[in-house]
């Protein structure tokens, strides 16, 4: 469920923690694309007749394709009312636990670290968690700093 807050009310989010987000599905379509666009063709992610005798039985998401499911989940979870403008800052640390299967399905969950002004706005630095359904660890772990302007 998306949690609603006012733009002037940023500052007061440190250590508060929101979601789960909705759960998205990973295709082979999505990782199809995703390998098109970046050129990464590995057959581990592209391939499900020969990924099945692979280390994890069938075909995985590239990890920055789970990575950018960052994006659509971080949405779910937080919208700031009163802004101009929202940015994706970056990121300041990711680590690719486990691996996503083809046909899994994803959330995110995440927590306020910090809350820093900016030049004409406020950065947040949000610790992000993305897993897999059914998974035993993270997907994703990921540190992640979202700018917000009025």
């Amino acid at each position: 469920m998306t949690a609603t807050v006012a733009y002037e009310d940023l500052p007061t989010l440190v250590g508060t923690e929101f979601g789960p987000s909705r759960w998205i599905e990973v295709t082979q379509d999505q990782v199809n694309m995703f390998a098109d666009a970046t050129e990464d063709h590995q057959w581990i992610h592209t391939d499900p007749e020969r990924a099945k005798d692979g280390p994890f039985g069938g075909p995985i998401a590239h990890g920055f394709l789970t990575l950018s499911l960052l994006i659509p989940l971080w949405v779910d979870l937080l919208d700031v009312q009163g802004v101009t403008t929202k940015v994706n800052y970056g990121l300041d640390k990711v680590r690719f636990v486990s691996p996503v299967p083809v046909g899994s399905r994803v959330r995110a969950t995440a927590a306020i670290a910090e809350v820093t002004e900016v030049k004409g706005g406020w950065q947040l630095t949000v610790d992000v968690t993305i897993e897999t359904e059914g998974g035993t660890k993270p997907a994703v772990v990921a540190r992640s700093l979202q700018r917000f302007y009025a």
